[in-house]
């Protein structure tokens, strides 16, 4: 199968390229050098030379904080550019899976969140995903959207130059101390594994909306915690509140999510547990630091 990955070079879009190889794959790995996916000339120019049978995009513009003082270029990018992939997927027949986030949802349910439940976002960042979730599934019948949590990988984020993992271990090197919350809850979840369930969708032939995350929750700090205990950091690790970061954006408490449509596809294996996950993860990418 012909596999054009965007956003190639990003956390996610790295694995998804080396699970496509992996597997066997045709890969063309699109970086923003060589598509705008807000820009439907250069989004035509880069698909139509591919020739995919599938494409996979994993860029957005997920810096949350700068999505509220540059509203236009984050509709640009999370909301026109899946429009534009859709649109180009009907014209050229190819199937489209596009990337979320869990924080579509207010948090206001306090039970893990299915596909089926209504979202309600409470930022610029996950109100301009949301739009472009409705574009991806809507203006492509062969259009997919796999929401994520908490994500982290070998290659810290493209736009953030770090993710929860590279954080924390950088924070234990430098500071006397290290403060975490315990009130936001989440299902941190690593790129590795959604890659691979992610081609485990595609080769399903099912499409629709989707919840792609580490089996179970914790808090930020329980996250940390096992950071801590598996790395053996020595700096002092300490629990705090959300009322202590002062922030502008609205964020929500409780943003876990449920696999239910992934776990009714047939043969689905199911999802790592996050703290299997996590310390597989550190034991891999970390010890030998």
């Amino acid at each position: 199968m012909r596999i054009a990955i965007i956003g190639a070079d990003g956390q996610l879009g790295t694995d998804l390229v080396e699970q496509c190889t992996r597997e066997g794959h045709e890969v063309t790995s699109l970086t923003y050098n060589d598509i705008h996916i807000e820009d439907m000339d250069s989004v035509r120019a880069a698909l139509t030379a591919a020739k995919p049978d599938a494409v996979f995009n994993a860029a957005a513009y997920h810096n949350v904080p700068k999505c509220e003082t540059e509203v236009e270029l984050a509709f640009a990018v999370n909301a026109k550019g899946p429009l534009n992939i859709a649109r180009l997927s009907e014209q050229l027949g190819f199937a489209f899976v596009h990337y979320s986030t869990d924080y579509v949802f207010d948090g206001r349910k306090r039970a893990p969140y299915v596909e089926t439940d209504a979202p309600n976002p409470l930022n610029i960042y996950s109100t301009s995903k949301l739009a472009g979730e409705y574009c991806a599934l809507n203006y492509s019948s062969r259009g997919t959207v796999i929401r994520l949590s908490g994500i982290y990988g070998r290659i810290p984020s493209l736009m953030k130059g770090n993710n929860f993992v590279s954080i924390m271990v950088k924070l234990a090197a430098e500071k006397p101390e290290v403060r975490v919350v315990t009130d936001e809850i989440l299902s941190p979840t690593p790129t590795t594994e959604i890659a691979e369930k992610s081609l485990a969708i595609l080769r399903s032939g099912e499409t629709g909306l989707y919840h792609l995350v580490s089996e179970g929750e914790c808090s930020w700090f329980e996250f940390a915690r096992t950071i801590w205990d598996t790395l053996e950091l020595k700096t002092p690790l300490l629990e705090t509140s959300v009322k202590e970061f002062a922030s502008p954006v609205k964020r929500p408490f409780y943003s876990v999510l449920e696999n239910a449509h992934y776990n009714r596809l047939p043969n689905a294996q199911p999802m790592t547990h996050w703290k299997e996950a996590l310390v597989k993860f550190l034991n891999k990418n970390y010890r030998s630091l």
